[in-house]
């Protein structure tokens, strides 16, 4: 029975009819704080020159990357909660997860070169400067968002060509692959291989090169004499790998790891780690922490 609709409908959180208004003042809250937050940085990065450095860069490019994961995703969901209409277009439902596919990829190739320049600038001080030029990390930030965007160009052109058959109710609170290949009758054994392999690609390299990379470092920063010294980074760098490991962990567990009906339910709720708390995380926990960055930001306000 193949079909001809031309829309699906994101079942997203309508299991819980009670929770619609309470949970869209919670995602409305989070998504404001997530552009706020972001853009501030962006703008800061930008306008001032004393963050003109590699690291303020990728943070800069970190930002900006936030913005554009949580409107491809944040917006829609609010909208289904203020409306009670679910259903997206097909095209718009393959165009959301070419987004999202691409941003996710994106930041995992970026959150690995902001450890490296990390390691880079604390375990190889006299080697920082020639190594992390501009022309250096402009190539790394720019190679982070192509390989992202060409990451996912395969699996959307056949996405497209998908034939839909039976119920297009699909699970899920956005456009995700999984769900969406479910609804499929055509053959997609190949399409599900590819995206395992590019999963695997884009998650686990990244995520050895930051655990090695910070592993490093917190081997370095416990040399330092001074205690107060040595906490104070100590505990920036811990709260740097948590929230790397998460969003590294729940996409391995979502992507990676094999579709069973024991972790099946759990995909919706480790998906929101990684599309909603750590894009409003990140921004707290690399930039706001700084107390350069929120002097700079408390004069510009009150200015």
């Amino acid at each position: 029975n193949h079909s001809s609709t031309t829309e699906v409908t994101l079942l997203g959180f309508s299991h819980h009819p009670g929770l619609q208004v309470p949970l869209f003042l919670l995602f409305l809250m989070i998504y404001v704080m997530t552009m706020a937050a972001n853009i501030s940085i962006v703008v800061l990065v930008v306008a001032d020159w004393h963050f003109h450095t590699p690291m303020y860069f990728f943070l800069g490019n970190l930002s900006c990357l936030e913005v554009c994961y949580s409107s491809t995703i944040l917006p829609r969901l609010l909208a289904s909660f203020l409306t009670g209409n679910r259903a997206i277009s097909i095209h718009c439902c393959i165009l959301q997860y070419y987004c999202f596919g691409s941003l996710t990829a994106a930041e995992c190739c970026l959150l690995a070169v902001m450890s490296l320049d990390r390691y880079m600038a604390i375990c190889r001080p006299l080697h920082y400067a020639a190594l992390m030029r501009v022309r250096s990390c402009l190539h790394l930030a720019a190679g982070s968002w192509i390989s992202g965007f060409l990451s996912t160009i395969a699996n959307t052109y056949w996405m497209s060509g998908m034939d839909l058959c039976g119920p297009t109710d699909l699970d899920h609170f956005f456009c995700d692959f999984t769900p969406l290949l479910k609804l499929s009758c055509s053959d997609t054994s190949l399409m599900a291989l590819v995206t395992l392999l590019l999963s695997v690609l884009f998650t686990l390299p990244p995520f050895l090169l930051t655990l090695t990379s910070y592993m490093c470092i917190i081997t370095a920063i416990l040399r330092i004499p001074s205690s107060t010294g040595r906490h104070k980074a100590f505990s920036t760098c811990s709260s740097h790998l948590i929230v790397v490991t998460l969003y590294y962990g729940t996409i391995i567990f979502v992507y990676v790891l094999p579709d069973t009906d024991t972790l099946r339910p759990l995909n919706k709720l480790f998906s929101l780690f990684y599309t909603v708390i750590t894009p409003f995380a990140n921004p707290l926990i690399y930039s706001l922490r700084n107390r350069e960055v929120r002097e700079t930001l408390r004069r510009a306000f009150t200015a």
